[in-house]
């Protein structure tokens, strides 16, 4: 099964819209599924009294408030047009989260045909029964979330008439970048299988090793931040990929696919022909005449595995033997 790839640009773009276009081209050469922003308004997201999470402190100005931050960050409504429209020139599926049901709806009359809910909306009942009431394939993450919130969302969403087979729940930590510790990526697995419903990840860890690992435990979608520079000023910058990064991430993540197979043990195709090479058979292992009693003495097993298998040893031992055998020549009945 192929997982969908979100390259997660977010607000990376920093309000600036050719960055916003440079790193749509960044997730296409990549070859991400979608690159994904973020819609909303300040003034509907946060109050002005709001304070930021302690790692927009340390990656922005510790004096600006959470609203003025987001203000800055916001994705104008005209600039979503362009981006969608590079989007189609990139080869690229345009997508992006809105915060607040005026921005889910936005969206919407865009285009826009999967809905993707943030972890800080998780416990947003009137936002919730909305996007449920669209019916569309739901994303929806689960940071700070146990798994009773999460099951009170799912009830939302399906009782709104979006069925539990177009949702998938991502397991997801909040934290900008995420301890290892903190992972608990067989949370996983344990949400797919006590709530019915499809799986998969949201990375905010360092590097791409565990999103490489999510889908080896069967993540079904991978969200992953990336930037243009880590550097760059911004709340989100220090804890997404670089380019190279991205694009090692997504070719990880492919290989990982096929390398998860169909589940059922036999030989490969390209192994098959080693069979005969590495696998043993039974020899003389010193000169036998015809009419000699095969024994442990005068019989071992060694390459190649053309011969008859070493795992008939016991229909041989005490058989005559029916010619004469050379020392290493492989027996025959």
């Amino acid at each position: 099964m192929k997982t969908l790839i979100i390259a997660e640009a977010g607000v990376n773009h920093n309000g600036d819209i050719n960055m916003a276009k440079r790193l749509i081209e960044i997730a296409a050469e990549a070859g991400a599924d979608l690159v994904k922003f973020q819609t909303f308004s300040a003034d509907r997201l946060a109050t002005a009294a709001a304070k930021k999470a302690a790692y927009q402190t340390q990656t922005t100005d510790a004096a600006e408030s959470q609203h003025a931050m987001l203000h800055r960050l916001e994705l104008k409504r005209e600039m979503h047009g362009v981006l969608i429209e590079h989007c189609r020139q990139q080869s690229i599926v345009f997508c992006s989260t809105g915060f607040d049901i005026q921005s889910v709806d936005f969206l919407v009359e865009l285009g826009v045909d999967r809905i993707k809910i943030p972890s800080g909306e998780i416990t947003n009942l009137p936002y919730l029964r909305h996007i449920g009431g669209l019916g569309k394939p739901v994303i929806i993450s689960t940071g700070m979330a146990t798994l009773g919130e999460i099951e009170a969302s799912l009830d939302v969403l399906e009782t709104a008439g979006t069925p539990r087979e177009r949702i998938t729940v991502l397991h997801c930590n909040t934290e900008y970048p995420t301890p290892m510790s903190d992972v608990n990526l067989l949370a996983m697995g344990n949400i797919g299988r006590a709530l019915g419903v499809a799986v998969g990840y949201s990375d905010h860890t360092p590097g791409i090793e565990v999103p490489i690992a999510a889908v080896a435990l069967g993540a079904s979608v991978i969200e992953k931040h990336f930037t243009l520079d880590r550097n760059l000023p911004g709340p989100d910058h220090k804890a997404s990929l670089e380019p190279d990064e991205l694009k090692a991430m997504v070719s990880a993540i492919r290989n990982i696919e096929q390398a998860l197979g169909d589940g059922i043990k036999r030989p490969s195709a390209s192994e098959a022909k080693n069979r005969p090479i590495v696998r043993k058979s039974l020899v003389a292992a010193k000169a036998i005449r015809r009419g000699e009693i095969f024994s442990s003495e005068n019989l071992t097993t060694k390459r190649p595995g053309s011969g008859i298998s070493p795992m008939r040893w016991d229909e041989v031992i005490g058989r005559a033997a029916g010619c004469d055998f050379a020392t290493d020549e492989l027996i025959t009945l």
